[in-house]
């Protein structure tokens, strides 16, 4: 019996990279979203390959492109965190010369 690959195992593993990527090349919203892609399409991958175990190959990719994902989506979080940490430390320092009536900030 010959083997094919997983339907959207590549997928998977394609997004899971591109989550990564995109968290530091780009900006993090994109690395969050291709993240969450990469998930939905590791469960769908892993639903197929539960159905017919023998049958397809590539359960790897699945795998690794899971443990992508979650990596991508955390620096996607650390990276919002950081994002308004900082503008928000610029505007309460923009509130507070503006409280105190000094236009010379």
């Amino acid at each position: 019996m010959q083997q094919e690959p997983l339907p959207g195992a590549s997928n998977a593993l394609t997004f899971g990279i591109l989550s990564i990527v995109l968290t530091f090349l780009c900006c993090g919203p994109f690395g969050g979203i291709f993240g969450f892609i990469s998930l939905s399409n590791a469960k769908k991958a892993e639903r197929i390959y539960a159905q017919s175990t023998g049958q397809y190959t590539g359960i790897e990719n699945v795998k690794t492109g899971r443990v992508l994902s979650y990596i991508g989506i955390a620096l996607a979080a650390i990276y919002l965190l950081f994002f308004l940490l900082y503008f928000g430390v610029i505007i309460a320092f923009i509130i507070a010369a503006i409280s105190q009536g000094d236009a010379n900030f």
